[in-house]
């Protein structure tokens, strides 16, 4: 049987998704992420699919969004980029946190998410260099020019200073994967992206990919091209990314 069980860990709410015969072992842990106005709760059956390989999944709540939220969600919108940045800092916290508790089976830890959840994980895929093994659902790993699209999007070209826009993409250099593409380092990533995603550009995850493949960096990074879909995350797709976990902690001893 799979257990949902509601925590808060140093003001981050989560859940943590396991078999329940399986609560007090080390296992490998995976972290997930949910999108864009979504919450934990949204992204339970992905969790259910990691779970029932065996594995410890968290499913913290980004900040302002779930029970962190604060008004509406879209009032946020001009910080989208803090969003992701704060989860990347609190991402320590929750692996320390299980590292004290449940312990995390030979050092094993996963990230992923979907959308913003996405992109995140290519963010802390840069930053961290002792994550195993990373998946990104219709995210990118661009986050400096897509946040230049954002910002044209949201408020337009002319309506924010310009040294104020170059200021706060300087900011998002640091979590740049395709900037730093080396920092991959030859850990297992796989990229799932539909070609019809009118959201987050399927164009720039395809392009990042075809541009280091080859290099021994990239050596384990995968990519999958769903036809025609748009931005949402099928359930073939949770199995795929399930599956690729398995076979990463398995094979990464």
């Amino acid at each position: 049987m799979i257990e949902i069980i509601e925590k808060q860990i140093k003001d981050i709410p989560v859940l943590e998704v396991i078999k329940a015969d399986k609560r007090n072992e080390a296992l490998p842990l995976v972290i997930f992420y949910h999108g864009w106005t979504g919450c934990k709760e949204k992204v339970l059956t992905e969790a259910y699919e990691l779970a029932k390989r065996d594995l410890r999944v968290v499913l913290p709540d980004a900040k302002f969004h779930g029970d962190r939220r604060v008004g509406s969600v879209e009032k946020h919108r001009l910080q989208f980029w803090e969003i992701v940045v704060n989860s990347v800092k609190e991402f320590p916290v929750l692996v320390d946190e299980y590292q004290k508790t449940t312990g995390i089976l030979a050092g094993k830890i996963g990230v992923t998410g979907l959308s913003m959840g996405a992109i995140t994980t290519c963010a802390l895929m840069t930053v961290y260099d002792w994550i195993t093994a990373g998946v990104s659902l219709m995210g990118t790993p661009c986050p400096v020019d897509f946040a230049r699209q954002l910002i044209t999007q949201v408020v337009g070209d002319d309506e924010l200073p310009h040294e104020l826009i170059e200021q706060q993409l300087s900011q998002l250099a640091v979590l740049d994967l395709s900037k730093n593409p080396q920092k991959i380092a030859g850990r297992p990533m796989h990229f799932w992206h539909g070609t019809a995603d009118e959201m987050v550009p399927y164009v720039d995850d395809r392009a990042f990919f075809e541009s280091i493949k080859g290099n021994d960096y990239a050596k384990n990074v995968t990519f999958t091209t769903a036809e025609g879909q748009g931005h949402k995350v099928s359930y073939a797709a949770a199995v795929e990314m399930a599956k690729k976990f398995a076979t990463y902690f398995s094979t990464n001893k």
